[in-house]
């Protein structure tokens, strides 16, 4: 996956070469319009498998993310990233990427995602009543492989969703 990271930044940095060069020129709508279809549609890319990544790997991935949003709101180079992030309303990474593997599993249990996706995320049904029945767990599904298996969409939305919080009725 290092080398698939590499090849993301790579081309992340040349959109964003190319949306600098222009920025003096365009709004920040416009810029910011074009950092999410060229840039951060490359980062959503893949992210079950990215998900289970070293911290190295997803860092690179965060100053691609950093660099879009100073391109975004003109920030120099050293002022602190946070308050630009929570401007744009732009997730951290790993945050990002939990969210939408998050938001995957809740469109599949939904009806609003392609059939095959939804056949992958299935409700728990407990064989005899039990208070939990309701609470909207997911079947943990178990993989083969501890390297890549585990970042199956099925896995990793299951294990996701179990970790996120319950609103109660």
């Amino acid at each position: 996956m290092d080398h698939q990271v590499r090849n993301i930044t790579k081309s992340c940095y040349h959109q964003l070469r190319n949306i600098g060069g222009i920025r003096p020129l365009i709004s920040e709508s416009a810029s910011k319009t074009l950092v999410c279809s060229l840039v951060t549609s490359r980062l959503d890319y893949g992210n079950a498998l990215i998900h289970g990544e070293c911290t190295s790997s997803l860092s690179r991935l965060q100053r691609v993310q950093n660099t879009a949003a100073r391109i975004i709101t003109r920030t120099r180079k050293y002022d602190h990233i946070t308050p630009v992030l929570v401007k744009l309303h732009w997730l951290p990474i790993e945050q990002r990427i939990q969210y939408k593997l998050i938001l995957q599993a809740f469109k599949a249990l939904h009806g609003t995602s392609p059939f095959y996706m939804q056949e992958l995320v299935q409700v728990y049904k407990p064989n005899r009543s039990l208070r939990s029945e309701n609470s909207m767990h997911l079947v943990q599904s178990r993989a083969r492989t501890r390297s890549y298996g585990d970042r199956r969409l099925d896995v990793v939305s299951s294990t996701l969703w179990e970790t996120f919080p319950k609103i109660l009725d």
